[in-house]
């Protein structure tokens, strides 16, 4: 099997979704596809190739309906002046979308059959909402209903916010003061990030017509706080049960926001003479019950770490992604991780979680920090929607 290299990695910033007020989303005029576009047009540009020189997009999003249904792929390539024989593809493993695109790409390339590709992911999740609040698509209730298929529980598997309830009951010494403190953490250290200008590197600005047909260019993440305080946090309300400790202030916002890694053999690394960010070392995927789905970065980072063939303390750096405080802490707990190596840039609590778009966020980001800190492995991974997890190491080149 070849060599996969993460040769560049960019994102837009994350607008703040809003649903039931799309004025207040800073992207509310542009779709998701065209958030799409922007990175698969800058991409290319940042790493100073062509777009002919490409033979595969893989994107992922994890509500491909609607204005975000993209043709398998196609409509975006097509949007962003790709070739038109650049092949393309759309992933779904919701919120392990860009990941499991990565995956695939890789994959591809380690066979073969291609030398340069492109993964990444998209969501729109003002115009495309989540969930119930989305007409375009219809869970089969068969899954609620059905005596049969009661032991999955989507009672509360088909609603993340009850799945997180359910991890904190089972998490033993985790406490709603952690979840909260962590979220403060998220921020501040977002909001440092922020300011010493450390996203700079993987942000390409976007200009956004406002409602009131005022042009502004945005330039960072939408959701990040840094003014915020604990006691900000701990007396925001349960948002999914009655004296339950999930607040907005312990998880991720609703996003809009787009992503790209160029990934390259390590034969067109040498001959177009690119420094590749890292390299693909392993990656690995579980199921996990729906009621916990949180539980799923756990498993899907052990698996992901043996196929590397290290061990989980030659790790150096983590990105796991804050859908919720309680998903982080568990793994951190579970995984006996020193927490000063996790989302050390802050987490999806404060930058945002759009959900195709979060995985490659969550390997690019990773892969800048490697080189930051002059580390050697890392591990990116996400909790899944339906209960599931997905991991992947990289290696600082």
């Amino acid at each position: 099997m070849r060599e996969v290299y993460i040769v560049d990695y960019v994102r837009t910033p994350f607008s703040r979704s809003r649903p039931k007020k799309p004025e207040k989303d800073v992207f509310h005029k542009i779709r998701g596809d065209e958030l799409a576009k922007i990175v698969l047009d800058r991409i290319v540009e940042k790493a100073g190739i062509s777009k002919e020189i490409v033979e595969r997009i893989v994107m992922g999003c994890a509500f491909g309906v609607w204005e975000n249904w993209a043709y398998g792929g196609r409509g975006i390539s097509l949007l962003a002046e790709y070739p038109v024989e650049t092949a393309t593809m759309i992933t779904d493993m919701q919120c392990g979308s860009s990941i499991a695109s990565a995956q695939t790409a890789s994959l591809e390339i380690m066979a073969g059959v291609c030398d340069v590709a492109i993964a990444g992911g998209y969501e729109h999740m003002t115009r495309v909402p989540m969930g119930m609040e989305n007409q375009h698509i219809s869970p089969n209730f068969r899954l609620i209903q059905d005596e049969r298929y009661k032991k999955y529980e989507m009672n509360i598997g088909f609603v993340m916010g009850l799945t997180a309830e359910r991890l904190f009951q089972e998490a033993k010494n985790i406490t709603k003061e952690d979840l909260d403190e962590w979220g403060l953490r998220s921020h501040r250290l977002a909001y440092e990030s922020l300011k010493s200008g450390y996203f700079r590197g993987e942000i390409t600005p976007i200009s956004a017509e406002q409602a009131d047909g005022s042009v502004i260019v945005v330039e960072s993440d939408q959701s990040i706080r840094g003014d915020t305080t604990l006691e900000q946090i701990s007396n925001l309300p349960p948002v999914f049960m009655p004296n339950g400790v999930i607040t907005a202030g312990n998880s991720s916002p609703l996003n809009a926001g787009a992503s790209a890694l160029l990934l390259m053999s390590a034969e067109k690394v040498k001959e177009l003479g690119l420094e590749p960010l890292a390299k693909i070392k392993a990656f690995g995927y579980s199921g996990v019950h729906p009621a916990v789905m949180g539980k799923g970065p756990v498993p899907a980072s052990k698996k992901a770490v043996e196929k590397a063939n290290l061990k989980l303390s030659d790790i150096d750096y983590w990105e796991i992604n804050e859908a919720f405080a309680i998903v982080t802490l568990y793994a951190v707990h579970e995984l006996g991780i020193e927490p000063e190596r996790v989302n050390v840039h802050g987490g999806a609590i404060a930058i945002g979680h759009p959900l195709g778009a979060t995985g490659a966020r969550l390997i690019g980001t990773l892969a800048r920090t490697l080189r930051e800190k002059e580390a050697d492995y890392g591990v990116a991974t996400a909790c899944i929607g339906g209960g599931q997890g997905i991991a992947m190491v990289i290696e600082r080149v």
